[in-house]
């Protein structure tokens, strides 16, 4: 796989399962236990189909390699084994008959297609690629080989299922929610304990957090943003000055934070455009990126909006105007896309008029958005300094106040870091999803659902 390739969604074919119809339940148990057929609910060979409506029994349910006697598997109590006929009964029952043949539609993985071929084959059937239904989209894969790339995907899949054609921005996601988490969480001491978390929930995999076992590289990539930017505050376990302030201390640069914190946003948010625009343009071509407020529309508002703000900030006036015209072409363009969506006339001017201005707004909000990465990064400082200033204060009334400060830096602490943690967590969650995200994709797509069942190679039924 190149590095193009990882930029995009698993690529899918669009597969009929043929095999004789004495081979039908063979078939079946070959397809359940590679796992890697999407299967259509309705059967018919020449159209899209959908996820299988079936009563979910896939946690209990298991399939033996030899077809059961009926009734067998009821008198032997052996519940797993029933669920899987019963899902073998429901599969078959969408097939597709004409005479001696039976035929299953669906989506594979293109990569998976070769291997399934083979093992088919050997029990008379194949697998036979189709064209793909005009007007649906496949079914949407992110590729999740190996823990890292399963929590990156995982990040992504949480907001929705981005569309087929789109972009997977699994690796981005996780860069930037790491990047950002750090702005607000930065302190060495507290982005060193996060690495700690995360390497127990890699290596001893605690029972009571089995639901976090999965993010550990998320927490891991969060932790070591974090020491990166407590370096450049000066911070470890708070101002405690154990480290030399490499950029700014937040507490005595505050609009210097801030006006960085925006920055960083308007460059986040011009990565969104450009990934927005990537996406319009495979989902509905030239058009679709031109006059989307998601695509080149949108984007010129934003970039014109931006050269009018830093032309006025530096007194440039060609900057100013030539931001403005760029937002004004980007508008207009915004506008014809808007408009080409309405019902016409006059309703479909006012129509136009407002969401044009409620995405304008949109912009230079979501712009003002990205602030709160100064403002909890200010907050995890000032609750630092309030503790160290305890701390300190308490060391200074002999032994016993030497006790109380150990202890009120340890408790002061674990409050801080269990506060902000969970803060910056969910704050860069949101800048993430509503900020990026909701310019990212448009739409949802359908999750690639393969039927997946677990075989007992070694099973002996009555």
């Amino acid at each position: 796989m190149s590095w193009a390739d990882a930029l995009f969604p698993v690529p899918m074919q669009r597969v009929a399962v043929v095999v004789p119809r004495s081979a039908e339940r063979d078939a079946l148990v070959c397809l359940a236990e590679a796992g890697c057929v999407d299967l259509d609910r309705t059967g018919a060979l020449g159209s899209p189909g959908q996820a299988p409506s079936y009563p979910d029994r896939r946690a209990a349910a298991e399939l033996a390699d030899t077809a059961p006697a009926p009734g067998a598997l009821e008198q032997a109590g052996r519940a797993e084994l029933v669920a899987g006929e019963k899902e073998v009964v429901a599969r078959l029952s969408e097939a597709v008959r004409r005479r001696d043949v039976a035929a299953l539609a669906g989506w594979c993985p293109r990569a998976e297609v070769g291997p399934l071929g083979a093992r088919l084959a050997e029990l008379g059937g194949a697998l036979v690629p189709m064209a793909a239904p005009r007007g649906i989209d496949p079914p949407t894969a992110l590729r999740r080989t190996g823990p890292v790339r399963g929590a990156c995907s995982s990040l992504v899949t949480t907001y929705g299922t981005p569309p087929y054609p789109d972009l997977d921005p699994s690796w981005g996601a996780a860069a930037l929610y790491a990047a950002m988490f750090g702005m607000m969480f930065g302190d060495v001491g507290h982005g060193a304990l996060l690495v700690l978390t995360a390497f127990g929930l890699a290596v001893w995999r605690p029972r009571r957090l089995a639901a976090w076992h999965g993010v550990w590289p998320l927490v891991a990539a969060a932790g070591a943003s974090s020491i990166v930017a407590g370096l450049a505050y000066g911070e470890f376990f708070g101002p405690t000055g154990v480290l030399p302030v490499l950029w700014l201390a937040p507490l005595h640069a505050p609009v210097r934070l801030l006006l960085s914190a925006v920055a960083v946003g308007a460059v986040l948010l011009f990565l969104a455009y450009v990934a927005g625009m990537v996406n319009r343009w495979r989902e509905r071509g030239l058009s679709g990126a031109l006059y989307s407020l998601s695509g080149m529309a949108g984007g010129g508002v934003f970039l014109g909006l931006a050269g009018v703000a830093a032309g006025a900030v530096g007194h440039l006036g060609w900057l100013v105007a030539a931001g403005a015209a760029v937002a004004v072409t980007g508008a207009a363009l915004a506008a014809v896309g808007l408009y080409a969506g309405t019902d016409r006339g006059v309703s479909g001017l006012f129509q136009t008029g407002v969401q044009l201005f409620d995405g304008v707004v949109r912009i230079l909000s979501n712009v003002v958005s990205f602030a709160r990465l100064a403002a909890f990064g200010l907050t995890h400082a000032a609750l630092g300094a309030v503790v160290w200033a305890g701390v300190t204060g308490l060391a200074r009334h002999g032994p016993a106040g030497l006790l109380g400060a150990v202890a009120l830096f340890a408790v002061g602490n674990a409050l801080v870091f269990t506060l902000e943690a969970l803060v910056a967590g969910v704050q860069a969650l949101r800048l993430e999803y509503f900020e990026l995200f909701s310019r990212v994709f448009e739409g949802q797509g359908r999750p690639f659902r393969p039927w997946r069942l677990p075989v007992r190679r070694s099973e002996v039924v009555p």
